[in-house]
């Protein structure tokens, strides 16, 4: 199922666009309950501080932007109580109550994990070895531009991807993938940078083309990829910066 709840400024949110759409009525009609019952949703949940009616234009599409509204978890509740339970909103209730309560189960434990001295420390060494590692991008982004290359800063971006995705099987997108990451799979990534800090060195001390380095990177990680297997992550999707 799609996402039905985002996280903004820390508080796990759904919209009235959102629950339109999984209810499959129109959102004009989703509003018109909201305005109905504004203020019985404003008094069921005081600590709202984002319940505002909101615009929002689509994309490539000219014209009135669209008039919509967040919700928290016992708002859209409340809010969904007052529709009719048909199959479609029966289920859409069921997936709602489902990610909303996996947001705050994965709050809990990104936070817990933050407060834990052993992760802080697993993550600030993990924080030495990627500086080393970024030191050797710059030196190879500099290696990679004396040899033609127009676009070599990529490399910074391209090398972290390509660590991710030869070693997890990635549900979300991230800000920073490693602010959620446990313990296990933060000393994986940081033998993963030095792996890769090594292949670009290794690379550049025997005069490679940086095409060819990139390859040699590629190899080494899918290599150790290939021995300690794929973690899937299905972690909570959204800035960790939220969760400090």
């Amino acid at each position: 199922m799609k996402d039905l709840v985002i996280l903004k400024n820390s508080v796990p949110l759904t919209t009235s666009l959102i629950i339109a759409e999984g209810v499959d009525i129109e959102h004009r009609a989703v509003m018109q309950l909201i305005d109905t019952y504004l203020k019985d949703l404003s008094d069921i949940d005081e600590n709202n501080k984002t319940f505002e009616m909101l615009f929002k234009r689509k994309k490539g599409v000219a014209g009135k932007p669209t008039r919509y509204c967040e919700l928290t978890e016992m708002q859209s509740t409340f809010l969904v109580t007052l529709m009719k339970n048909s199959k479609v909103v029966v289920k859409f209730k069921k997936g709602l109550s489902r990610q909303f309560i996996k947001i705050r189960d994965e709050l809990s434990r990104i936070a817990s994990q933050q407060n834990n001295e052993q992760w802080k420390a697993i993550r600030q060494s993990g924080k030495i070895d990627r500086r080393i590692e970024t030191d050797s991008i710059k030196e190879f982004i500099d290696y990679a531009t004396k040899q033609g290359s127009s676009s070599a800063k990529r490399y910074y971006a391209n090398l972290s991807k390509m660590e991710n995705k030869a070693l997890f099987l990635v549900e979300h997108k991230y800000k920073n993938l490693r602010d959620v990451l446990g313990e296990v799979d933060l000393l994986t990534v940081q033998q993963a940078d030095r792996i890769v800090s090594k292949a670009l060195k290794d690379g550049m001390n025997d005069k490679l083309d940086y095409h060819d380095i990139y390859k040699l990177c590629k190899k080494r990680i899918e290599m150790f990829a290939e021995l300690r297997g794929k973690s899937a992550l299905n972690y909570l999707s959204c800035d960790t910066k939220e969760l400090k």
